[in-house]
């Protein structure tokens, strides 16, 4: 898994290289593993200009300004909180024209009847677009959830970063 995900994050620095787009991170159950994949490649500097790990709903609403209600409305782990801390990234990264957000539930506990452990959704805002978000449910443990997560959101920067 780590031969692959190095592979997708050299790809999504060449893609984002010849788009000229910096890139800035938001993670929450990924817990700064995408930014970690993309700063593993050496002269990552020149595409990466910032990650934000907020595992709380307050470092959510603080760092990001993903809405309280909106929180409070469709919980952390939901598609308008993932596209919300997408597009929050991209407004407090001046330099940065394309985000990637992950919030789910990597387990093995925080599941409920509605929300599997597993279940992740990954948005990705970029400037002059829309905001792109995809609901995954991962199977495997915890690592496993993480690396698949983490695996999706590369391919979906990837696809931004090439205008597709």
């Amino acid at each position: 898994m780590a031969r692959e995900l190095a592979r997708q994050a050299r790809d999504v620095l060449d893609a984002c290289r010849s788009a000229g787009l910096r890139v800035v991170t938001a993670e929450s159950c990924t817990g700064g593993l995408i930014a970690a994949a993309l700063t593993e490649i050496p002269g990552s500097s020149d595409v990466v200009d910032r990650g934000f790990v907020t595992y709380t709903n307050e470092a959510k609403e603080e760092l990001l300004g993903v809405p309280r209600a909106l929180l409070e409305a469709h919980g952390a782990v939901s598609e308008p909180v993932a596209r919300a801390m997408a597009e929050g990234a991209l407004a407090r990264a001046p330099a940065a024209q394309l985000s990637v957000a992950v919030t789910g539930i990597a387990g093995p506990g925080g599941a409920t009847p509605t929300k599997p452990v597993g279940l992740v959704f990954v948005a990705s805002a970029r400037r002059g677009s829309a905001t792109l978000c995809e609901r995954h449910v991962f199977d495997g443990n915890r690592t496993q959830i993480r690396h698949a997560a983490v695996a999706r959101a590369l391919a979906m920067l990837a696809r931004q970063a090439a205008g597709a």
